[in-house]
């Protein structure tokens, strides 16, 4: 078992509202009481945009929004899902037959991407069915991880229906893994954050292997997340895709031109560590090696001695092989000074000056403007955005997540805070009828974790099998998986499982915590 497989904590479905009310639509639904619910929160990065999957560390935070699902284990094999949001039609399929369309990012296909990546994990062939309601108050498309949050939400429900144990850092890697069942090729950070985070800090994510630092950010100035209305689904364009292959073609570019196996290098990150230099000599070493100019196809192949055929069906994603052009040299530089920006980041908040929020301000600047020139993963409304929050008082500002839409987030003085929103409730919400009847969940304040959020969701967080996981009920399962028995039958009458004996948990940590 590892070392931190998750744990349970008990709570009272009446004690909480959103609880009361999911089990009641559940029990409408299906018939029956759910067994227990599973919640994964959303995240903001504050700073190191698409450099996760080229190899590079990033610093995302937990957010309050989350996924919640009810489940209920059921003897058949179907795999029932519905949604409290009537914009979301329900679904249903075989357990034992998962069939993910990358060609239709609709909702119920990223539930199965966090089912079918613990099938495959464990490689079992046949599952239980269950009945599952998710519940979700993430903005969707909004650059704060709503479809990462469901994949891990259905992570851990499978794990848990099946009375499996896995460490957080293994659900973390699976279930970035299975994210990609659905098309996109990410590199982990959001469900790494989903399930490492803590309370009061944000977190260094590190990669190969994946581990988790604390970062404790500033007093005095608080994160502002505000929604441009602007929705982007990353798996339903080209457009992330695109980018991730022109960081792989710029890898192995730089690769080849500085003598390196240049056809095993995937990340921008390998070229860097194979050289031995810093990010800021890799910079100069990009300079030198790419020009601004976009490569065509036929360029590409020349550099690296080989055919179309080959750059196609060997390093091409499906969905990018139809791509004339890329731009190598902007997409190089973005990442390299985006990647020294993070460690920046987190030297300031460790030493802690004066200024610290003066300079941590204009790090997310910096990054706001590569992201918008060199990467182009802005659009006209987040620019706008931005330039709003820096008018009325935003040390920094920048687009956050994958970009083309969705949110910024900016470091603002806790003492102006009121304002702040005042204005910029004004300024971009209050003379546009479509994004004001959205502005209630588009502008708010956050910190990772913070203790208020506890007050308002006490200790439904994390886990949660705890009042809803019968004790029989769990030892049945892990019993009958490793003899191969029907796991379920009557267990109205179980006890609650005890907090301090929990067979399967959700989010361990040292102690005890309520937000990821």
């Amino acid at each position: 078992m590892a070392a931190e497989d998750p744990a349970t904590r008990r709570v009272q479905v009446a004690e909480h509202p959103r609880l009361l009310k999911l089990k009641e639509m559940f029990n409408s639904k299906f018939g029956s009481t759910p067994k227990f619910y599973v919640r994964a929160p959303g995240r903001v990065n504050i700073i190191g945009e698409h450099i996760d999957y080229c190899g590079y560390s990033v610093l995302p935070m937990a957010v309050e929004q989350d996924m919640l699902i009810a489940v209920g284990p059921v003897k058949t094999q179907t795999l029932q899902l519905a949604n409290t949001d009537p914009l979301y039609p329900d679904f249903s399929t075989t357990a034992n037959n998962i069939c993910i369309d990358k060609t239709q990012p609709l909702w119920h296909n990223y539930f199965l991407c966090g089912f079918k990546g613990i099938q495959e994990h464990f490689g079992l062939t046949q599952l239980p069915g269950m009945n599952c309601l998710v519940d979700g108050n993430i903005p969707p498309s909004s650059g704060l991880s709503s479809s990462s949050a469901l994949v891990c939400c259905a992570g851990l429900v499978t794990l848990t229906v099946l009375g499996m144990r896995l460490s957080k850092v293994e659900l973390a890697e699976i279930c970035a893994k299975s994210e990609r069942y659905i098309g996109t090729e990410g590199g982990g950070m959001d469900q790494s954050i989903s399930f490492l985070a803590e309370e009061g800090t944000a977190k260094l994510i590190e990669f190969s292997p994946l581990r988790a630092t604390d970062v404790k950010l500033p007093s005095g100035a608080v994160f502002v997340i505000a929604n441009s209305c602007v929705e982007m689904n990353k798996a339903a364009t080209s457009h992330f895709n695109v980018r991730v292959m022109e960081c792989r073609l710029a890898a192995k570019v730089l690769a080849k031109h500085k003598g390196l196996q240049w056809d095993k290098v995937l990340r921008l990150e390998e070229v860097q560590s194979e050289l031995g230099i810093s990010l800021e000599e890799m910079l100069l070493v990009t300079e030198d090696a790419l020009h601004a100019e976009p490569y065509s196809r036929e360029e590409i192949c020349k550099c690296l001695g080989i055919s179309l055929e080959e750059l196609r069906t060997q390093i091409l994603s499906p969905n990018t092989q139809g791509e004339l052009t890329f731009k190598l040299y902007q997409r190089a530089k973005h990442v390299y000074s985006e990647a020294a920006r993070v460690l920046q980041f987190k030297q300031v908040c460790e030493a802690a000056p004066d200024n610290a929020v003066q300079l941590l301000g204009e790090l997310m600047n910096q990054s706001h403007r590569s992201c918008r020139d060199m990467y182009e993963c802005s659009c006209p409304e987040l620019d706008q955005l931005v330039d709003i929050c820096r008018k009325f008082g935003a040390k920094g500002s920048r687009l956050t997540g994958a970009g083309w839409g969705g949110c910024t987030v900016s470091l603002v003085p806790a003492d102006t805070l009121s304002s702040f929103l005042a204005s910029v409730h004004e300024a971009y919400y209050q003379g546009n009828m479509s994004r004001l009847a959205r502005e209630k969940h588009s502008l708010f304040a956050t910190k990772p974790g913070g203790r208020q959020w506890r007050q308002r969701f006490s200790v439904l967080w994390s886990g949660l099998v705890e009042h809803f996981i019968p004790r029989a009920w769990l030892q049945g399962r892990v019993a009958s998986h490793s003899m191969g028995k029907e796991p379920f039958g009557d267990k109205s009458n179980c006890s609650l499982l005890d907090v301090t004996t929990a067979v399967v948990g959700l989010y361990q940590t040292k102690t005890e915590r309520d937000i990821l």
